[in-house]
């Protein structure tokens, strides 16, 4: 059957560390990074220079209307940062469940175009993606969603597993760990509110959120309707698995190079 589903595939990803000044911000913590770089520069620079000198250096933007910063990470030529202007330590924060919190993935999607035009050139909604880490697979205490290509492997296995995802919760193994799916309609995200529909699905969200990691990705569903793929990894201490969902992207960003549908092409099974 030539169009087998690739979900069940596992392929290493790329490596996910976030080097900004002296400390990263992701990736597995350690004792010898300060947890606080991301906070410090978006609080005790580029919210006040926005605000004092209209410039939020060493910022891309600053947005105090609608709470969050964008910093441009120096991993990868495309990845940038969205930041929460506010103190939101991370995936456990109460806050971004509360009503009225600010919609940052929403605001993390239409910074798509920013790392594209970093890349020089347009490339499908399938190839980008926005991450953030759980409490233990990350190593900055300021919530910050990673805006970056998508790894091609992770890209070709989701491309397969469209059909079988939607409103519900699909297992998928990618990158050596078990995720699992759901389907998001629309163009861009928001008002879709990715933390609500996580926190939906748990049975004590207070107690659970900071253990849990969450990807978006770009799609178009069977039959041409745009989207997004919503992924859900929990922390399992047996396996070794942190929840870093950061793992499904790539901060070199080869699928910029890829000959489009040439990943998906050679990924075909034979008759």
């Amino acid at each position: 059957m030539r169009h087998r589903v690739l979900a069940c595939l596992v392929f290493p990803a790329v490596a996910a560390g976030v080097l900004f000044a002296t400390a990263r911000a992701s990736g597995p913590p350690r004792h010898d990074r300060d947890p606080n770089v991301l906070w410090n520069i978006v609080h005790g620079r580029c919210v006040p220079n926005q605000l004092g000198e209209n410039s939020p250096a060493p910022c891309d933007a600053v947005d105090p209307a609608r709470g969050y910063a964008v910093l441009k990470d120096r991993d990868g030529v495309a990845q940038y940062l969205v930041i929460p202007t506010d103190r939101v330590v991370g995936m456990e924060d109460p806050s971004l469940l509360r009503a009225g919190a600010p919609d940052y993935f929403g605001a993390a999607w239409h910074q798509v175009d920013r790392a594209l035009a970093r890349l020089g050139h347009t490339m499908p909604r399938e190839t980008m993606a926005l991450a953030i880490n759980s409490q233990y697979g990350r190593s900055q205490n300021q919530l910050h969603i990673h805006v970056d290509c998508l790894a091609p492997e992770i890209r070709v296995a989701l491309h397969w597993a469209r059909p079988q995802i939607g409103a519900g919760w699909t297992p998928l193994d990618l990158a050596g760990h078990r995720y699992r799916a759901t389907r998001i309609d629309g163009k861009d995200l928001d008002g879709a509110y990715p933390f609500r529909r996580l926190a939906a699905s748990l049975a004590d969200p207070a107690r659970e959120m900071g253990a849990h990691t969450l990807v978006v990705v770009g799609t178009i569903w069977p039959g041409g309707r745009p989207g997004f793929i919503l992924l859900d990894d929990r922390v399992k201490p047996v396996s070794g698995d942190r929840a870093s969902g950061e793992e499904l992207q790539d901060h070199s960003c080869r699928i910029g190079h890829f000959e489009p549908g040439r990943a998906i092409r050679e990924a075909s099974y034979p008759p």
